[in-house]
């Protein structure tokens, strides 16, 4: 979710890649930095935290001189130009590497020659980098970004050109990723390439622009093209080529928007919790690709814990609040499944005041998207200070709830800017799933093959999304506008289910402001039924799992009593048509990662829900994001 921009023509370069970064800044904040093209050499300049700092260390010359500073900012025809001004920039949500300077982008190669501003993972950045070092490079930061720049000016040796070097490093690299490079040897020339990651090319009369999103430069122009994943882009001030990673032209149609900034920054889509719903495939890539690169297991060596613990812990105890509670319910049951391990779960507010015995052979995992919510850091302290390891599980590199564990498993979802979390949780159930089958192979819970299995069916799990959030939300949109009149919504689920329907229940709490309660199916005889009657939608979240026949069971109970059951099946599983008026269907999978697909028509139900009501989806009454005071 890191924000890019690139610009070559004939206004100050520096301050339109600075103007770009500060549109782009939504999407990441720990650090930026700006690289320009100047008489044949690259001034950077690089800084940790927002865009001020950074307009700070250019302010104090770090960023060397722009002789185009003092031009006027009108169109000059590209004749007229001796040198285009040339430059690229990137303002950074960390993933791989600490949050420090010399972890910033642009990143550069060994004679400063090629940079390059990077959104997104190599998955094969060891291979490369070893490659890379064994002929002479020299790596300056601990991401896996770098490797790009190195890479590039590896080929152009053997290719000569800027252009021809992308193509030939994007044939080596594996991942989800944009980039943008420049060369020193070829000023008026940026060349971006896509996979998967978002890239827009802006046109100008003179100027071309690259962006992560169109609002990096829709302050000079408003006719886009949208680059497509597997394609190479050329831009020099007088055009714009597209190429296949073979060279090939490609054809891209110019496409003029006429968003304002606010929806600008929404990608076009209505709110950003709409947005974030449908980014959470490439979340859910992010914090899955590089650590599921074994085919036969899964590694989480950045997270720096003792893995010779990891093998003796004799129990694990999991602290949490909100929607991190029930990603944490979800991780518990696949830990106990997967890894045998037995596994608490508490709220944190509560645990820490419950005088809570824990041992050095336990590990305590604290789940907090902002890595600040203040219950789970007190609880990750209480831990620490009575001997256990802590683990954090958090989004945010550098917070707090990263110095106060042992190690750290990062979501790498990306800033969330809606209050209602979603694809944060999705990521973190996508963390829980990682851990829980690093746990059973260090253990030896479960055979090499069904991990290899499982494995496979998790780096599958992007594309399910995807699929899940095209296929279903215009039917889902429909179902929720049919029921938004209702008060009252009951939401049931068992075994990993019942997480489910806690956070689809919490969902529609947040936003709608309708009372709503979630329950174990078999919790239903002991009170809930009760609650029952015509008007009552009741959603289900009945897939595939062990035990449907047992939640079957539960939803005829409801039926009987007039209720009217939405159900949340499992794609091809015929069993709910009997007994539901609606049934929702997501893409089959393994039982246990169903979870994380059956949440998501529970996200869209609880959006159009309240956007048929009228309601601000994103800054819902009573809320915050980040909950730092107890």
């Amino acid at each position: 979710m890191c924000g890019i921009v690139g610009y070559v023509g004939q206004r100050p370069a520096r301050e339109i890649l600075l103007a770009g970064l500060e549109k782009l800044e939504y999407r990441g904040y720990d650090s930026a930095g700006v690289s320009v093209l100047t008489d044949g050499e690259i001034a950077s300049v690089r800084a940790v935290g927002n865009l001020s700092k950074l307009r700070e260390a250019v302010a104090h010359g770090s960023a060397g001189a722009d002789p185009h500073e003092s031009d006027p900012p009108v169109a000059v025809a590209v004749a007229e130009l001796e040198h285009p001004a040339t430059g690229i920039g990137h303002t950074r949500w960390a993933t791989h590497g600490r949050v420090t300077e010399s972890n910033a982008h642009p990143h550069f190669d060994t004679s400063d020659r090629v940079h390059v501003v990077v959104n997104g993972i190599v998955e094969n950045y060891l291979v490369l980098k070893q490659r890379m070092t064994d002929l002479g490079a020299a790596y300056t930061s601990e991401t896996d970004a770098e490797v790009i720049a190195h890479l590039i000016s590896h080929h152009m040796d053997r290719a000569g050109s800027l252009v021809d070097a992308v193509c030939a490093a994007y044939g080596e690299l594996e991942g989800h990723y944009a980039f943008v490079a420049m060369s020193a040897d070829e000023p008026g020339t940026l060349v971006g390439a896509r996979k998967e990651c978002p890239l827009v090319v802006g046109r100008g009369d003179g100027e071309q622009f690259f962006g992560s999103d169109v609002t990096a430069f829709l302050a000079y122009t408003r006719d886009v093209q949208f680059v497509q994943s597997g394609e190479i882009v050329v831009l020099r001030p007088d055009g714009v080529e597209f190429l296949t990673p073979d060279g090939a032209a490609v054809t891209r149609e110019i496409t003029r928007v006429d968003w304002d900034q606010a929806t600008a920054e929404k990608g076009g889509y209505e709110t950003f919790m709409l947005k974030e719903i449908h980014e959470q495939a490439d979340a859910v890539a992010e914090t899955v690709a590089d650590r599921t690169i074994r085919p036969d297991g899964v590694d989480l060596a950045a997270a720096e814990l003792d893995e010779a613990l990891l093998q003796n812990i004799d129990r694990i105890l999991i602290v949490a609040a909100g929607t991190s509670f029930h990603a944490g319910l979800i991780g518990r049951y696949a830990i106990e499944e997967w890894a045998r391990i037995p596994v608490e779960m508490d709220i944190a507010s509560e645990w820490r005041y419950r005088n809570p015995i824990v041992s050095e052979r336990e590990l305590v995992i604290g789940i907090t998207q902002s890595g600040q919510t203040a219950d789970t850091l007190a609880s990750m302290r209480l831990a620490r200070e009575r001997g256990a390891r802590v683990l954090a599980c958090t989004n945010v590199v550098g917070s707090e709830a990263t110095r106060e564990a042992d190690g750290v498993l990062y979501t790498r979802a990306g800033p969330e800017v809606s209050v209602a979390a979603t694809k944060t949780f999705v990521c973190q159930v996508a963390a829980m799933y990682l851990l829980a089958l690093r746990l059973a192979e260090l253990r030896g819970t479960m055979e090499p093959a069904r991990i290899a299995e499982l494995v496979a069916e998790i780096k599958q799990l992007p594309s399910r999304i995807n699929e899940t959030v095209e296929r279903l939300e215009a039917p889902v949109k429909a179902t929720a506008e049919r029921h938004a009149g209702s008060n009252f919504y009951m939401y049931l689920g068992r075994h990993v289910g019942r997480a489910v329907a806690l956070e689809g229940a919490l969902k529609l709490k947040e936003i709608s402001y309708i009372a709503t309660d979630a329950y174990a199916g078999g919790e239903m005889k002991h009170g809930p039924i009760a609650l029952l009657d015509e008007s009552t939608p009741v959603i289900s979240v009945a897939t595939d799992m062990p035990i449907l026949d047992k939640m079957i069971s539960n939803i005829q109970e409801v039926r009987v009593r007039g209720a009217h059951v939405i159900a949340i099946a499992t794609e091809g599983d015929r069993r709910l048509e009997p007994v539901a008026e609606e049934v929702i269907s997501i893409p089959r999978t393994d039982w246990m990662l169903q979870a994380l697909l059956a949440v998501i028509p529970l996200q869209l139900f609880a959006y159009y829900v309240a956007r048929k009501r009228g309601l601000n989806v994103d800054q819902p009454r009573n809320l915050a994001k980040t909950v730092t005071v107890e």
